[in-house]
């Protein structure tokens, strides 16, 4: 195994891009995306019926389409309409339409949408009504009902598996390369091209991507386990730790 390339920084600086671009494609994912769930969610549950339509329409065609196809959509098809537009490429909105980072953000952010929303979907209409029917009986407005109440528990019920959607979306991200974004596997392409060397630098990215995975995973299992509700009553976290009854009642 030859890894002298490491020592060269010509190709440290290909690492560091890609992993730079890797991580913020990963958050302005995970943020973007989750937010779009809510709204695709919550317009599916109570939004006009037309919405609820669209929004029906638009988690089938994510959801039933290979995530490359929409990746190759979005950046060779929309890419070269806004190519086509008058004065697109003097505008200063150019810069950012000829960026693969932007169609890559963008086909990311409609994919955990599209899949996460679903998700969350499921879990307000598994929201106890009596729950949301308690709120409103304190004189919350509908707005905070939702915001601290239905959405929360939702969020609560289904956490598990956004995490599990949050570590696909980290291994999705090296279907970015086709479309010669520097991520990290785009760095290991260049590095191999040059170097002649085929399996050491596809074994230093797999690595860095198992120690993301693993990082990442370690994070949400925290989220879960200091989110309020998902532990026992006797903890340690974010909530009070009571004793059990048992105890209580022994004093």
């Amino acid at each position: 195994m030859d890894f002298s390339w490491l020592g060269d920084p010509f190709y440290q600086d290909y690492l560091i891009e890609g992993f730079i671009n890797t991580l913020w494609l990963i958050v302005i994912s995970a943020i973007g995306g989750l937010a779009l769930a809510v709204i695709i969610a919550i317009t599916r549950l109570r939004g006009p019926k037309p919405l609820a339509w669209l929004a029906h329409g638009f988690t089938t065609v994510m959801r039933g389409t290979p995530l490359l196809v929409q990746l190759f959509f979005f950046y060779y098809g929309v890419g070269h309409l806004f190519e086509g537009i008058p004065g697109i490429q003097d505008s200063v909105i150019w810069p950012v339409l000829r960026d693969p980072f932007f169609y890559a953000t963008l086909t990311f952010i409609l994919s955990v949408g599209a899949y996460s929303g679903e998700v969350i979907r499921g879990a307000l209409v598994n929201v106890p009504p009596g729950e949301r029917e308690a709120a409103r009986a304190f004189g919350l407005t509908p707005v905070q009902v939702f915001m601290r109440i239905w959405l929360p528990r939702a969020i609560q019920i289904c956490l598990p598996t956004l995490t599990g959607e949050m570590i696909l979306l980290l291994k999705s991200v090296p279907l970015v390369s086709t479309i010669a974004m520097m991520d990290l596997l785009q760095a290991a392409n260049i590095i191999r091209d040059e170097t002649f060397l085929t399996y050491e630098p596809l074994m230093l990215i797999g690595g860095v991507y198992l120690v993301m995975t693993l990082v990442l995973t370690a994070l949400l299992r925290q989220v879960e386990r200091h989110f309020p509700g998902m532990q026992p009553e006797c903890r340690r976290g974010w909530l009070t730790r009571h004793a059990p009854p048992s105890s209580r009642l022994s004093h």
